[in-house]
């Protein structure tokens, strides 16, 4: 996954990004890169101004990627990642009763657009993390909600999520699996739009490939079987709506699982029928990776006999 999503209120125009790089090539790149710079400095100071928050967040939001070292900025930056923490909180009271407005999520995923930045930068991903502030954005992935304000706060929220994962880092996979990411991610998965089960299900794919991942999901059967059920849950409605890179993810996770004895074993009553047959042969003609995976996947379980370890729990259904 190349490109986590944006906040569908925000993005940088292909105008804008042409500009820049046209500028960039002239004579002139030094003095415009300074002038950005003063720009972006100016509207991170604009944020802890009730009077010109709004505006800032928007602006910085849709320019990030043009904004070099932003996150550290808006880290180091006085009161800036607190002012993003009362806005994030602000809005939870109109999460349940559901009452939440377009402008009221527009206006958090601009915040999230820009955690999502910090998230991304090397010097403050793990600042970000040691903080907690993951933590706060969870209560926008418990929702169950599927309009459109409701999903955008979603969406934008795995991004945070999933730029943390993005990155290969046992610590970041440890703090989410025991903060329980994990079900946030299995409630996006089983309602969320196709955007968010894709999102949401490359985070457990990352999950799952680090070993402390893979541990804490196949420590028990329930967590294994919620997982298992989410993935097959998924496989089905992909047989009447295909998504190739959604297929991807969920084939991978598949894969991943099959490595642990028992969760194998587990596989072979509980992996969907429509991955056994020919079901998604036209969905991965051009993806020799995927197939090559599915392939792996199919005699992992086909060949392997394993029985449940001596003392623990069964793993069958």
């Amino acid at each position: 996954m190349t490109n986590l999503p944006q906040s569908p209120s925000v993005g940088v125009s292909s105008s804008s990004r042409g500009s820049m790089s046209s500028s960039s090539s002239s004579e002139g790149a030094p003095v415009n890169r300074d002038r950005q710079m003063q720009s972006a400095q100016q509207l991170v100071l604009d944020i802890c101004n009730p009077n010109l928050r709004e505006n800032a967040l928007l602006e910085l939001s849709k320019r990030r990627e043009i904004f070099e070292d932003l996150a550290p900025v808006l880290w180091h930056s006085f009161g800036t990642i607190a002012v993003f923490i009362q806005e994030i909180i602000s809005v939870y009271p109109v999460l349940s009763p559901p009452n939440l407005t377009p402008a009221q999520s527009n206006r958090v995923c601009n915040v999230l657009a820009l955690l999502q930045c910090v998230a991304s930068h090397p010097d403050t991903r793990m600042l970000l993390l040691h903080a907690y502030v993951p933590l706060y954005l969870y209560p926008f992935l418990n929702t169950t909600i599927r309009s459109t304000p409701f999903e955008h706060l979603r969406l934008t929220s795995l991004g945070v999520i999933g730029a943390l994962v993005k990155v290969d880092n046992t610590e970041v996979i440890s703090f989410l699996v025991s903060t329980e990411i994990v079900p946030r991610c299995l409630c996006s998965m089983e309602m969320g739009s196709e955007l968010s089960k894709t999102v949401a299900t490359f985070i457990v794919q990352k999950i799952l490939l680090d070993d402390v991942g893979l541990k804490y999901i196949c420590t028990t059967s329930d967590r294994f079987f919620e997982v298992a059920q989410a993935l097959g849950n998924m496989v089905g409605a992909l047989a009447q709506q295909p998504s190739s890179r959604l297929l991807k993810y969920i084939i991978r996770c598949y894969l991943r699982l099959s490595d642990e004895p028992r969760a194998c074993q587990a596989l072979k009553n509980c992996l969907p029928d429509r991955l056994r047959d020919d079901t998604f042969s036209s969905c991965l003609s051009e993806d020799p990776t995927t197939r090559t995976w599915l392939q792996q996947l199919l005699l992992n379980v086909n060949g392997n006999q394993v029985a449940p370890e001596a003392g623990g729990f069964d793993w069958m259904p």
